[in-house]
């Protein structure tokens, strides 16, 4: 056979130039969004490096904050990110379920969709301003950890509801289709098929809604977080959810870098870098739950 019929042409070397092109172009995007990133996290990780150790992540503030450690906004960041998770995640789940599954295509569920799209756009300041009237004030909870908990489950319930909806619409209509044929009432069919082969989105959300709530600072501010709670004892249980102010993390690194004086140079650079482990941590947790469960799929 003629071995010009596999002699590169110029029209096929174009076409190689073309995704060559495309592929650095693509790769250099990538590259441009995550090496200033790996640049911050370094240069935060080794600003706050002289100030890390085990007594600064065991030991309470003092005198102001700007010594000791941030064991009580630790656990203050705990308290709230887990109180809120209990409230925002059942209640975004279950809204979710009714909006995708029960709910008839009408100018109702329009008018609700189109307001949790918008609800996950509003600026956390402004839930703030909705905490503190609701919660402090007209429900007479005062500023504590169960204030500032429930104004960010209401802040966070529009990311879970949005991504759960994405997760139950995922799940093939054959699926359904396939119990309501062999008798499954519909509330069978979500429980037993829809839910479980969507709970790999679902904790998409749930993700999402953790890294905001340990980091987010104005809602808090407003609700039930104390720039400096002097506390003796180092337990986990510093705190009255329902009566008691806490520190947070976010809080206390606002304060250490804006309004504390004589404090260490390293200080606020430890306390972000503590936050982002935090987030890190609990995110890598979520993941790896959320890699399994995609593991066991059938589909």
């Amino acid at each position: 056979m003629d071995q010009a019929h596999f002699t590169e042409t110029r029209f096929s070397r174009k076409k190689r130039r073309t995704e060559i092109i495309a592929k650095c172009f693509f790769g250099g995007m990538a590259a441009a969004m995550v090496i200033p990133l790996i640049l911050i996290v370094a240069y935060v990780v080794v600003q706050g490096a002289p100030s890390l150790s085990w007594d600064f992540l065991t030991t309470n503030p003092r005198l102001g904050g700007i010594r000791g450690g941030i064991w009580s906004a630790l656990v203050g960041t705990i308290y709230i990110v887990v109180i809120s998770l209990c409230v925002s995640a059942p209640i975004g789940v279950l809204s979710a379920v009714y909006l995708n599954e029960y709910a008839k295509d009408n100018v109702f569920t329009r008018i609700v969709n189109l307001a949790v799209v918008n609800l996950a756009g509003v600026p956390s300041i402004v839930h703030g301003l909705f905490g503190l009237g609701a919660f402090v004030y007209a429900a007479g909870m005062g500023k504590s950890i169960l204030s500032a908990s429930l104004t960010l489950a209401i802040m966070t319930l529009p990311v879970i509801i949005a991504s759960t909806k994405e997760a139950l619409s995922a799940v093939p209509l054959s699926f359904r289709e396939a119990c309501w044929n062999v008798g499954a009432t519909r509330w069978q069919t979500i429980w037993r098929i829809v839910l479980p082969n969507s709970i790999s989105g679902i904790l998409t959300g749930v993700i999402l809604q953790v890294s905001r709530t340990a980091g987010e600072t104005a809602p808090v501010m407003l609700t039930g977080v104390a720039t400096f709670k002097a506390l003796e004892s180092n337990g986990l249980f510093l705190y009255n959810p329902f009566k008691d102010q806490c520190m947070a993390l976010s809080m206390h690194l606002y304060y250490i870098a804006t309004q504390a004086n004589n404090a260490a140079h390293s200080l606020p650079y430890a306390i972000a870098t503590v936050l982002l482990g935090v987030v890190l941590v609990v995110n890598a947790t979520a993941i790896g739950v959320r890699a399994y469960l995609r593991s066991r799929k059938k589909w």
